[in-house]
């Protein structure tokens, strides 16, 4: 158990060192300004249009790293300074979530495959707190509490790991659109592919977090007595 302790310690060590890192990149590419001049709503306009996709609309939302595309009702959500400003990281993040609106518009089955898991990870993911706190305090005398909410967590756990290439082939079409329509300059583009690279692995520290985490579980289970 102890051992369990050190990898999920560690795992949210990295962790917290990837945000950091993420954050001072974003910090960085925020400040190269573009030379195209564009927003990063006119560049997720643009690229939307470039890919044929008319019915989805660019959307301004609160906040910072808070943008995502929403499938339901089929917006482009960018944070305010994303949306407004004319920068390396505000055109690398429009991109990125324009990527996943193309990938909605040519049934990308990653993208399907995430979204139909969604309503379950929604139920599982509440249920698995409560067996999972009560298993563990129970574990001695009712551990089947403790396994129905590792099985619930499972759940989640697969959904991180689904969401991994929805994330990489959504950066991977933002940097091939913006080459291709030689939207950035070169170092622009590196900055671009920089930004989103650090992005990606977020989701790859939490993937991993997540499944250490169904694992530490799994050995509480296994050493009960």
């Amino acid at each position: 158990m102890f051992f369990g302790y050190i990898i999920v310690g560690l795992i949210a060590l990295i962790g917290g060192i990837v945000q950091n890192r993420l954050k001072s990149k974003f910090k960085k590419y925020s400040q190269q300004y573009l030379q195209n001049g564009m927003s990063g709503k006119e560049i997720a306009e643009k690229m939307l249009a470039d890919h044929g996709i008319h019915d989805v609309q660019v959307m301004s939302v609160q906040g910072r790293l808070t943008d995502h595309y929403n499938p339901k009702d089929k917006t482009v959500n960018l944070s305010e300074p994303v949306y407004n400003e004319r920068n390396v990281a505000a055109a690398a993040v429009a991109a990125h979530e324009v990527g996943h609106a193309v990938q909605h518009a040519e049934a990308y089955s990653w993208l399907q495959f995430r979204s139909k898991m969604v309503p379950t990870v929604n139920v599982t993911g509440r249920l698995a707190q409560f067996a999972i706190m009560g298993g563990i305090f129970l574990v001695n005398t009712f551990p089947q509490l403790l396994l129905i909410g590792i099985v619930f967590f499972a759940f989640s756990v697969i959904f991180t790991f689904v969401t991994l290439p929805v994330e990489y082939d959504a950066s991977n079409r933002a940097l091939a659109w913006l080459d291709d329509k030689k939207m950035l300059t070169p170092q622009e583009h590196a900055g671009a592919k920089d930004a989103l690279a650090w992005a990606a692995r977020t989701y790859v520290v939490a993937a991993v977090g997540a499944l250490s985490t169904l694992l530490y579980y799994v050995l509480i289970y296994a050493g009960r007595r």
